[in-house]
Formats: C-alpha cells, sequence, structure tokens
C-alpha cells in the first residue's frame, strides 16, 4: 500500500500543499564491513551520480532540488520546500530557489533532535561526472564538479540516514535533512532557513546539527572565520613625466596591500595566522596619466575569535595599517565577517583536525551543538580535478551513522 506525504512549498508569505505518491523503499543495508561491499554501494553510486550529473553553481540549483525532492518523496520522506525570495540584482528571469527540507514521514508537523546538512550548490565551472574502471571498488576513483564539495557528503547522509532507520535504530521522528542552495557565495540559503526556522511548526529547536563537507574523514573541532573587503583608494591625477605634481592611487592601494600582508592581523595556536587574499585589483585609465583610482577587493581568513566579532575586529585592524600608508585616500566597504567556528569534536572513533575554508555553521544561528564532518579532500575542491575514492564515501557513511547516533544519545 502506497502513502500519500505531502510536499510542502513555503514561500515568503504563504504555503502551499500538494501530494506526490512515494515510488519505493530503499532495501535496509546490513554490512559495516568494509572487507566486502556494503550492501547500500550500488545505491550510494547512483545517487551520487544522478547529484554530480546535474549541474548546479550556484543560483542555479533548481533541477539538482528538484531531483532530491523525488528521491526522498519515493522513500517515505515527507519534503517541503523552502523557497528563497528571488534576486532584486538582474533583469533576467529566473528558475526558483529552494532549500530541501525533509524528514521521515508520515507526520507533517516534525520535532526533530537532530539536523543533518550539507549544499547542493557547486562552483563553476561543471564538469561532467566520470569514474575509473568497469567494476566497483574501494578504491574507484570518481571525478566530476561537486564530486567531493559537497555532493559526496549529501549523498553519504542520506543512505546512512536511510540505513538507520530501515535497522530501527533511530526513530525517525527525531531527525530532519536540509539541503541548501547558495553555500558557495554567500551563504543565502542556509541563512534563509535560519532567519524563518521558528515559523515552522512547532518551530524548530534542535539539539545538535550536523554538517557536511569536505574533512578527509575527520572531525573538525573548528575553522577560521572571514571578512570582505572593497578597497577604493583616491589620489590626484597628472602627468606621468611629473610624478610630484599628482598622488598615484595604484601606488597607495600597492603599498597599503604590501603592508597589511606582512602585518599580523590576528592569530591564535589553534588556528594560525589571519590571512588576506588580493583577488581583484583595478587602477588608472593610461600609462602616461598618474591614476587617480584604484580598487581591491579582498577576501580574509580570521584565526581569532569570538565568533560574533573577530571579523569586525581584523577588519578594524586592517584599516589601521592601511590608514598608516595614507591617512585620507582610502575608502573601506566591508560587508560581512566572523570570527573562528568552534564544533565539537570529541566523538570516540574519530581523528580531528581545524581547516581554513568557511561553511554553514555559522549562519545556522541557536543553541545547538554543531558537527563538521564529511569525505573527500578540500585541496581538489573548486579545481579542476576534483574526485573522491568509492571507499571515502562508503567509510562516511558509516561514520555519519556513527554521528547521528551520538547526537542523539548526548
Amino acid at each position: 500500500m502506497k502513502l500519500s506525504l505531502p510536499i510542502l512549498l513555503l514561500g515568503s508569505s504563504r504555503a502551499l500543499g500538494f501530494v506526490q505518491q512515494p515510488l519505493k523503499v530503499a532495501q535496509a543495508s546490513t554490512s559495516t564491513s568494509f572487507d566486502t561491499p556494503p550492501s547500500y554501494r550500488e545505491e550510494l553510486v547512483s545517487l551520487h551520480k544522478s547529484l554530480v550529473e546535474i549541474p548546479s553553481i550556484s543560483n542555479d540549483e533548481n533541477e539538482v532540488g528538484n531531483f532530491l525532492v523525488d528521491y526522498l518523496t519515493a522513500r517515505g520522506f515527507v519534503v517541503q520546500l523552502e523557497f528563497l525570495p528571488p534576486p532584486t540584482n538582474t533583469s533576467e528571469p529566473t528558475k526558483p530557489r529552494f532549500n530541501v527540507v525533509a524528514w521521515p514521514g508520515p507526520d507533517t508537523h516534525p520535532s526533530p533532535k537532530v539536523l543533518v546538512t550539507s549544499h547542493i550548490d557547486t562552483v563553476p565551472p561543471f564538469i561532467p561526472y566520470s569514474q575509473n574502471g568497469t567494476s566497483l571498488d574501494a578504491d574507484t576513483l570518481i571525478a566530476g564538479r561537486g564530486t567531493v564539495d559537497a555532493k559526496a557528503s549529501v549523498a553519504a547522509q542520506i543512505v546512512a540516514l536511510q540505513s538507520l532507520l530501515d535497522s530501527g535504530s533511530i526513530d525517525g521522528a527525531d531527525i530532519m535533512v536540509l539541503y541548501v542552495v547558495g553555500e558557495e557565495t554567500l551563504g543565502d540559503g542556509m541563512q534563509y532557513f535560519s532567519n524563518t526556522k521558528d515559523k515552522m511548526d512547532p518551530p524548530l529547536n534542535i539539539k545538535a546539527a550536523i554538517f557536511g563537507e569536505p574533512t578527509e574523514g575527520r572531525l573538525v573541532c573548528g575553522h577560521k572565520g572571514i571578512f570582505g573587503c572593497d578597497i577604493t583608494v583616491t589620489g590626484r591625477a597628472g602627468h606621468s613625466g611629473y610624478p610630484s605634481l599628482g598622488k598615484s592611487a595604484n601606488e597607495v592601494l600597492m603599498r597599503g596591500l604590501v603592508r597589511a600582508l606582512d602585518t599580523d592581523l590576528g592569530s591564535s595556536e589553534e588556528f594560525g595566522n589571519t590571512t588576506v587574499n588580493v583577488g581583484l585589483l583595478s587602477g588608472g585609465v593610461a600609462a602616461n596619466v598618474i591614476p587617480e583610482k584604484a580598487t581591491a577587493r579582498i577576501a580574509g581568513r580570521v584565526a581569532i575569535g569570538p565568533e560574533s566579532d573577530g571579523g569586525q575586529i581584523v577588519t578594524d585592524r586592517l584599516k589601521e595599517v592601511l590608514r598608516s600608508v595614507d591617512e585620507e585616500a582610502f575608502a573601506f566597504d566591508c560587508k560581512y565577517g566572523y570570527g573562528v567556528i568552534k564544533c565539537d569534536c570529541d566523538v570516540e572513533g574519530f581523528e580531528t583536525t581545524t581547516v581554513n575554508y568557511g561553511t554553514d555553521v555559522h549562519h545556522l544561528q541557536g543553541n545547538h551543538t554543531r558537527y563538521l564532518y564529511g569525505p573527500g579532500t578540500i585541496f581538489v575542491a573548486h579545481g579542476p580535478d576534483e574526485a573522491i575514492k568509492l571507499g571515502d564515501m562508503e567509510k562516511a557513511v558509516e561514520n555519519y551513522k556513527k554521528l547521528i547516533l551520538h547526537a542523539l544519545e548526548s
């Protein structure tokens, strides 16, 4: 007998509902040994392949989101679509963007204890799915955009959760999954979920959240914060043959950035030094004209706390350093930032680490325990050789099961 489980469509102002019938139930997983292939191997590979084959560069996640809706509904989950407001900075038509929120049915008013989450967007460009060899084993290498960051986490989380449900190890009412858009840009998917979770019925009140990112199979104790600034320098134009008649905005900007790169903007024993990446530079109008304007866009990785103010502390230090080169020439537009993020890593059986990249952990506000874990390495994510071994994903399935059980029991 088929169960009728609703998909809930949530926009910024009202909810719309329709019913989609489950298609089938996933088979139970009984193997936890790596000496023989786990029973879920084919399901894991199939799910991961389907996710990776669908391009989902940030702001274009609609198709992969719809795939997840069908996949989860077919396995007895209630699925809620949380639509983000449409962009206001473009006149081009765009497909709706939505987070996928789901929980084991049939209850339509969940009260989960643990949230399992990752993101379904990727960085550009799209790289097609491929795998080496014709047979599957732990050393099978699977390549393509998102194979690591973060569709390996998405696939492993879902298979792990289904395995726990099939074995009766957990109560489905205790778990919710969330797959967000926009993590690779501004984190707008998770921020929107965080800002609207109190409007759920009942309001969401989780005690733990498990975030999926490539951590090389280690449990992360924390990661660096981040800040970003647009910097504008105003000089005075003039003939390049008479430098004293003008002020070169390019020269002032370069001297300031070099000084900032050579300055300790904040460091800690656990996270090392705060680093600055000068991503974009622009200035001047011609080679024989003293530049009147110069701009730079920078991003920094913050190695100090607190979480709420660490980014602001570093930004203030940066401004002080740049103004020491020229008190009047610099203008700043620094729009976001936070300090180091601490996560719980006291779980038996896991190696631990810290990482330098940013995640959605900060964007989910609330008084909950935070875990950060996933398969694959960040060192190939975002690059042309993004790839992961099947054995690493299978290990992640087992470790996600451990983390879910630990979070529920803690």
